[in-house]
C-alpha cells in the first residue's frame, strides 16, 4: 500500500475519489453483473479507503464504501424493503487477521483467558445473496440483497429453482394441530406414518439467507447449450463464470427464462424472525437444513480459532474438487447471544468475518505475443496461450500491461508461465519459469501494428501510445466522435451513433470525409428522410470555418485539452502562424543530439524542454510540446490534416480580451447558472481576459457560486477566496462592456 497522503486536501480528494470508485464497481459487480476488476483489487480499494479513514476520521464522507453495502437495485424488477438490512462481511487475508478477528472479539466480551470462544465455519460461495421469506411455513417473498436496505423482488423466479421449497418441513405437532398441511410434509413422516420430532416448528416468520449460484458443471453446460441455440456462434451469448451466470439467470423479467436455468441454493444464515429455534449458529443452520433447505456439508462448530483455520485449510485444499466455485471461508461467532452483544459496525456484524483465499494460480505455455490498439492509442501486448482452468474458467489470453513488464518478466513466445485469476478479469502473468532458456527478447513495436504509425513513449510514462490518431483504425470511431463533439466543432446531429454507423459503413474514415457528405448519400440509407438529412449537412456545412482553438481541440492531439487549445490560440492567433512554430520544432528536432552517457528518459526530457522553449506558450509545458511535435511528425496525420484542410478553414482570432475587473486572475464557476450556461460563463471571462479553472485550489482569485455548490463553495470559503453569486458576475461582465 502507498504511502499516506501528507495533506488534507489530499486525502479528502483520495477519499472522494474512492468513494466514486467504489461505488461504480459495486454497481458493475451487483447490479449489472459485470465487474471490471478482481475481487483482490476490489479488496485493495475498500483496504485503501479504511486506512484513509482512520488517519484522517474527520474526513469520513456521508457515502462512504464503509457504510454502504452493494448498490442499489436495477430498474425492472420490484423493489423489496429488507425487514433486517442484509449486510456483507469484513474480509480476512491471513492467519494474522483471523487470529486478530478472535482476539477482538474476546476483548469486547471481555472473555477470561480459559473461556473458550466457539466459532462455525463454512465455505464462502460465490453467488448472489438472496433472502427468503417464510411465513407460516410458506414462501411468500424472495428478493435479492441490492445495497443491503432494498432488494429486488425474485419471488417468481426463485420459486423455479428445485433446491428452494415452496413450503419448509413442519413437525408432526404443528401438523396435527390442524396448521398448514404442506405437499412436503409427507416427507417428515416415518414409515408408520409417524411424525419426525427431530424436525423444528417452524416460526410464524423465518427468513433464511444464503446464496443462488450455479455449478461448474451446469455452466459449462449452459454455456455449451447457448452455443449451440445461436444463429449466429460469433454472436452467441456466453456467460463468463457461474456468479456472472446465476446472477444474470436469476434477475429475469421472465421467470421461464429462470427455470430452464440450472441454478441451486446454499443457506447460510437468516434474517428476520418471529423465534429462534436454537441457542447457536451451528443448531439454527442444522434446524434451517431440517426444514428442507440446503446448507453446506462443510459447515462445522470450531472450538476457537485454531480449529477453525485448520477447517479453512481443509477447505483450499478441496477447492478445485468442489462442484462450485467459493472465494474463502466465512467464520461466526457461534453462541447467538455473544453475537447479539457483539452488534454491528456500519455495514457488518462484528461476530463474523470473511476469510478469503489468494488468487488461484495454474501453469502454462505462451503460445506468442501480440499488441492491441486501445482505443486512445495505447499499446498494450497480451500473451495469447495454452488454455488451462484457473478457478472454473478457461483461460486463453492474460495481459502484460505495459514494455517494462514483458521485459520484467523476460516474457516470450514458448515461455512456461504461472498465471493468476484473482476474480472475474482478465488474468496476469505472475512468474515466467523459464525466463533463461536461450531466446532472443521480444522485440516491442516502435511501431503501432493497426497503422504502422510510430509508437512514442512520454518521459516517465510506461505505455507507448500510437502517435496516428486521425488515421489509426483503432482510434478512428474514438476520434471521429471526439472531432464532431460539442467541445470541439459541436457538430450537431453528428452523435456516437451516427459516427459509428457511418464508420461502419466505410461513409467516413476521417474527419475531412464528414465534409464529404452529401444529402443524397444519407437518403440512400434507412431512417434518413428529407429534413433529418438536411439539417445534418447544414449543421456540418457551418462548421467549415471553425475557430482556431477549437479546430486544434478537435484534432484530439494528447494533452491539448480545451484550455491549452485556448491558449495556443490566444498566442497564434492564426493556423498558419500557429503552423511556422509546429514547423521550427519539427526541424529543430530533426538535428537533436542526445548528450554523450545521457540515459533515453533524460535525452527525451531535455528534448522536450527545447521544443516548448520553441513553442512558448503559456501553459504549454515539455509535455504538451513533445505531445505536439509528436502529432504533427507523423506523416499520416499530416496527410489527414491536410485533407482536412482542404474541406475547411480555421478562422483567425481576431477578437481582443477587454479589461475588467478579473483581467488576469483564475475564476471557478460552481453550482448551477440561472441565466446562461456554464460555457457561456466560462467565455464571459475569458473574454474579460480571465482564466476559468475546474477545481478551487490556492491559485484561484474568485469562485462565482450559483444554487446546489458544494465541495467547491466550502474549500474557497476555507481558503478565503472571495465568492460571488451570479448577479454579481453579471455586474463584472456589464461594468467591462460600458452599460
Amino acid at each position: 500500500m502507498s504511502a499516506l497522503p501528507d495533506t488534507e486536501a489530499a486525502a479528502a480528494e483520495e477519499l472522494a475519489y474512492l468513494a466514486a470508485e467504489i461505488a461504480r464497481h459495486n454497481a458493475l459487480y451487483h447490479t449489472d453483473d459485470s465487474p471490471e476488476i478482481s475481487d483482490a483489487d476490489y479488496d485493495a480499494l475498500i483496504r485503501r479507503n479504511s486506512a484513509l479513514e482512520a488517519a484522517f476520521p474527520h474526513l469520513v464522507r456521508a457515502d462512504s464504501p464503509n457504510v454502504k453495502v452493494g448498490a442499489a437495485p436495477a430498474g425492472h424488477l420490484g423493489k423489496v424493503t429488507h425487514a433486517r438490512a442484509m449486510l456483507s462481511l469484513e474480509n480476512g487475508f491471513a492467519d494474522e487477521d483471523i487470529a486478530e478477528f478472535g482476539a477482538r472479539v474476546r476483548r469486547f466480551l471481555k472473555l477470561g483467558d480459559g473461556e473458550a470462544l466457539a466459532l462455525t465455519a463454512e465455505p464462502k460461495i460465490d453467488g448472489l445473496s438472496c433472502s427468503l421469506r417464510y411465513e407460516k411455513g410458506v414462501l411468500v417473498q424472495a428478493a435479492t440483497r441490492g445495497d443491503g436496505a432494498t432488494g429486488e423482488d425474485v419471488t417468481a423466479n426463485v420459486k423455479t429453482i428445485g433446491d428452494i421449497p415452496d413450503q419448509l418441513l413442519l413437525s408432526r405437532a404443528k401438523s396435527r394441530d390442524g396448521g398448514i398441511q404442506p405437499e412436503r410434509a409427507s416427507t417428515a413422516l416415518d414409515a408408520n406414518g409417524n411424525g419426525d420430532d427431530r424436525i423444528p416448528d417452524v416460526p410464524d416468520v423465518f427468513e433464511i439467507r444464503g446464496e443462488v449460484y450455479m455449478s461448474k458443471a451446469d455452466f459449462a453446460a449452459l454455456n455449451a447449450r447457448l452455443l449451440a441455440e445461436a444463429d449466429d456462434p460469433g454472436k452467441a451469448r456466453q456467460f463468463a463464470n457461474p456468479r456472472n451466470a446465476a446472477a444474470g439467470s436469476l434477475r429475469q423479467k421472465d421467470a421461464s427464462v429462470t427455470a430452464a436455468r440450472p441454478l441451486r441454493f446454499l443457506a447460510h444464515g437468516w434474517g428476520e424472525v418471529s423465534e429462534i429455534p436454537g441457542e447457536t449458529q451451528f443448531d439454527v443452520m442444522k434446524a434451517i437444513e431440517r426444514w428442507g433447505v440446503p446448507v453446506s456439508e462443510m459447515l462445522i462448530p470450531a472450538d476457537g480459532v485454531e480449529a477453525a483455520l485448520a477447517q479453512y485449510r481443509d477447505i483450499e485444499a478441496k477447492r478445485a474438487d468442489l462442484p462450485f466455485d467459493i472465494d474463502g471461508v466465512v467464520y461466526k461467532v457461534d453462541r447467538l447471544d455473544w453475537q447479539q452483544r457483539l452488534g454491528f459496525v456500519a455495514k457488518a456484524p462484528r461476530w463474523a468475518i470473511a476469510h478469503k483465499f489468494p488468487a488461484e494460480r495454474a501453469q502454462t505455455l505462451i503460445r506468442a505475443i501480440d499488441i492491441q490498439v486501445g482505443r486512445t492509442g495505447k499499446l498494450t501486448p497480451v500473451a495469447r496461450l495454452e488454455p488451462v482452468s484457473v478457478g472454473g474458467v478457461v483461460v486463453t489470453n492474460a495481459t502484460l500491461h505495459n514494455a517494462d513488464e514483458v521485459v520484467r518478466l523476460g516474457a516470450r513466445a514458448g515461455d512456461r508461465v504461472v498465471i493468476q485469476r484473482a476474480g472475474d478479469v482478465i488474468p496476469q502473468i505472475v512468474e515466467n519459469l523459464t525466463r533463461d532458456a536461450d531466446r532472443p527478447p521480444f522485440p516491442f513495436p516502435e511501431t503501432c501494428p493497426e497503422c504502422g504509425s510510430a509508437a512514442e513513449r512520454e518521459p516517465g510514462e510506461v505505455d507507448y501510445r500510437c502517435t496516428g490518431g486521425l488515421i489509426c483504425p483503432a482510434q478512428r470511431v474514438e476520434r471521429l466522435r471526439h472531432f464532431a463533439s460539442r467541445h470541439a466543432l459541436d457538430i450537431e446531429g453528428l452523435g456516437i451513433t451516427n459516427v459509428e454507423s457511418f464508420f461502419r459503413d466505410g461513409l467516413i474514415a476521417a474527419p475531412a470525409d464528414i465534409f464529404r457528405l452529401t444529402k443524397e448519400t444519407l437518403l440512400a440509407r434507412e431512417r434518413w428522410a428529407e429534413i433529418s438529412a438536411a439539417n445534418l449537412i447544414a449543421a456540418i456545412d457551418a462548421r467549415r470555418t471553425p475557430s482556431l482553438d477549437r479546430f486544434l481541440f478537435a484534432l484530439g492531439i494528447r494533452h491539448v485539452g480545451e484550455v491549452t487549445a485556448r491558449d495556443l490560440a490566444r498566442r497564434y492567433r492564426s493556423w498558419d502562424v500557429f503552423r511556422a512554430v509546429i514547423d521550427r520544432a519539427l526541424a529543430a528536432r530533426a538535428v537533436f543530439v542526445p548528450a554523450v552517457g545521457e540515459s533515453a528518459d533524460k535525452s527525451l526530457a531535455r528534448e522536450a524542454k527545447e521544443l516548448a522553449a520553441i513553442i512558448e506558450t503559456p501553459g504549454v509545458g515539455p509535455e504538451v510540446a513533445l505531445a505536439l511535435v509528436d502529432f504533427f511528425a507523423e506523416p499520416h496525420n499530416a496527410d489527414a490534416v491536410a485533407d482536412l484542410l482542404g474541406q475547411l478553414t480555421p478562422a483567425d482570432l481576431v477578437h481582443e480580451t477587454r479589461a475588467s475587473a478579473v483581467s488576469g486572475k483564475t475564476v471557478v464557476f460552481t453550482g448551477s447558472l440561472e441565466t446562461m450556461s456554464r460555457d457561456e460563463a466560462k467565455a464571459q471571462a475569458e473574454a474579460l481576459g480571465a482564466k476559468t479553472a475546474g477545481s478551487v485550489s490556492a491559485k484561484t482569485d474568485l469562485v462565482v457560486a450559483g444554487p446546489g455548490a458544494g465541495s467547491k463553495l466550502k474549500k474557497a470559503t476555507d481558503l478565503g477566496i472571495d465568492v460571488i453569486d451570479e448577479a454579481a458576475w453579471a455586474r463584472i461582465v456589464q461594468a467591462a462592456a460600458g452599460k
